[in-house]
Formats: structure tokens, sequence, C-alpha cells
């Protein structure tokens, strides 16, 4: 049977042995590691622009905790141009949307993927007012309720300098993580989407290089992972 694209893009689970999914593992103890201060339950991946990667980054992140053996979540928390339903090919009908606009409950929307111990919350239908929705209370609330079912929490959400909903997310999660394609974003902007993380008090984790250009003779670098100090 010929895979899609979408599923070809989970490389964690189609080949568990590349170079890549190697570097998705290294991510995830990067991100292990940076615990140690803060408790890391409630993640989320963002980027400046659209087109960054932060999907299929957060998809091959959340199979590799789910391989590790923890119980996860994956949600997605972009409203306008949501993604991960196609992703991992599941039906949109009904999702995060619904349970913010008290129109169904979290155990209604969370649809089981073929990957054992990884769960999903797709966006559900595009509201009118996403920003609104993810900035209410219920939102908190979910979160605090789902973090008594699952041990991690990964949340995809929009990008930063288009819209605020990213930044909403980012102040009820333990961390975030930032996707930079090389060469889309400007180094302005991508230092204007820091500022806007610090200025909410967001947990900068550390950003994801994507699509970078490497020689024969440097190692397997597929990704830089690195501290908000940086």
């Amino acid at each position: 049977m010929r895979r899609s694209a979408n599923e070809a893009k989970i490389i964690m689970d189609i080949n568990r042995r590349s170079p890549i999914a190697e570097a998705y593992r290294g991510l995830r103890t990067s991100i292990q590691f940076s615990s140690w201060k803060h408790e890391l339950r409630v993640l989320a991946v963002t980027s400046t622009l659209a087109g960054e990667g932060k999907t299929t980054t957060i998809s091959n992140l959340a199979v590799a905790y789910a391989q590790e053996g923890k119980k996860v979540l994956l949600i997605d928390g972009d409203l306008r141009h949501p993604s991960l339903h196609a992703m991992f090919m599941i039906t949109n009908k009904m999702g995060l949307s619904n349970i913010l606009a008290n129109q169904s409950s979290y155990h209604e929307t969370v649809r089981l993927t073929s990957i054992e111990n990884l769960s999903i919350i797709p966006s559900g239908p595009i509201p009118p007012n996403p920003a609104e929705l993810l900035s209410s209370g219920k939102f908190n609330e979910l979160i605090e309720q789902l973090k008594a079912e699952y041990d991690l929490i990964l949340i995809d959400t929009a990008p930063v300098m288009a819209v605020a909903d990213g930044l909403v997310i980012s102040t009820v999660c333990d961390g975030v993580i930032l996707v930079v394609m090389a060469g889309k974003a400007k180094r302005e902007q991508i230092v204007k989407t820091k500022e806007k993380l610090l200025h909410v008090q967001a947990h900068l984790l550390g950003v994801v290089l994507n699509n970078k250009k490497f020689h024969k003779s440097e190692a397997n670098p597929h990704y830089y992972y690195g501290t908000q100090e940086q």
C-alpha cells in the first residue's frame, strides 16, 4: 500500500532507524534534560511564519514520546489553519473548537491513532473567534483536566507573527519550542517572535532549525536546539 505524503512526514513511525528519527529522539532527550528546574507536562510548538515545519516537528516529537512509553495527547491548537487531522488521517468534524464552545466534552473529541500511546484532539470546525475561545477560562480548565489523564500534552499553535493565538496558548504551557526554517523568516522576525513570547512570560525552551544545508564533512545535525539565552 502506498503511503500518502502526510504519512511520509511521520518519519518516527515509518523509519525509526533513520538519521532524522534519531534527531527527533535527540530533541526529546534535550527537552527532558532541560526540565530539571521545571516539570514539563504541557508543551507548545510554534513558529514565526507559516510553512516552517512546526506541525511535522510536533507530530514526530509526539510519536517519539509515545514510543518511549509515555501516554501522549497531541492537540491541534491552530484553529485557523489546522493540519494535524490530515497528518494522521483522522476526521476533523469535531475537536477543540467544539469543546471550547461547550458543544462537546473532550471525551467525545479525543481520537486514537494507529500509534500506541498517542491520541489526538483535532482542531474541529474553524470558529469565527479563535483568539477569544483560546483566551477563555475553558481552555485552561481543559488543560488541567487532561493533565490528570496524560503524561504529556503537546499543542500545535498558529505562527506567532500571524496572530496572537500561539501567544495565548503559550501562557498555559510549561514550555515552548520555536521551529525556524532556514532561509524563510528574516532574522528580525525571529527576534521579534522571541520578544513576543518572552513578553507573555512563556518559558522558551529552545529552537529547532529546519532545512539547514550541511556540508558532507559535518555530522548529522538535522536540528539545532538551544536555550533562550543564546
